[in-house]
């Protein structure tokens, strides 16, 4: 079965942590509040519960070519837990398996970056700092 689809110039967020309704409820409204437009498409679905990054490269390889997906991100147990909501972003195309971590307050700049094939995924992640977190590009 291949991952949902993206709504049109938004990005997947896919929740994989299903412990805490309320966090899931406080990760949304945060997003939502970081942009201006709506930028994700919310994905809750059980069947994900728990699920690790080879798994979803694993079903992205299975899929027929009109059906993957580039990139998403996932609402994990991290991302539950974190004040900043700081979403997992995987590339599932250039460099399948390569994660940083995206804060809530980046993931407009990100998204809509991504979506419109404006800048790549790897230009993000090289910019992620030492704890493999995107916090802005360095202008110094």
């Amino acid at each position: 079965m291949p991952l949902p689809q993206p709504d049109d110039l938004t990005s997947l967020v896919l929740r994989t942590d299903f412990s805490d309704e309320g966090a899931w409820d406080a990760v949304r409204a945060a997003l939502d509040a970081a942009g201006e437009y709506p930028l994700a498409t919310y994905v809750s679905e059980l069947r994900f519960a728990g699920v690790e990054v080879q798994a979803l490269l694993d079903e992205e390889v299975a899929a027929d070519e009109d059906d993957q997906i580039v990139y998403l991100f996932l609402a994990d147990a991290t991302t539950m837990n974190d004040p900043g909501h700081t979403l997992l972003a995987v590339d599932l195309s250039d460099e399948p398996g390569r994660t940083f971590r995206v804060p809530a307050r980046w993931f407009p700049n990100i998204s809509a970056n991504l979506s419109i094939a404006n800048m790549d995924f790897a230009e993000f992640a090289d910019a992620a700092d030492g704890s493999g977190t995107f916090r802005g590009f360095d202008e110094g």
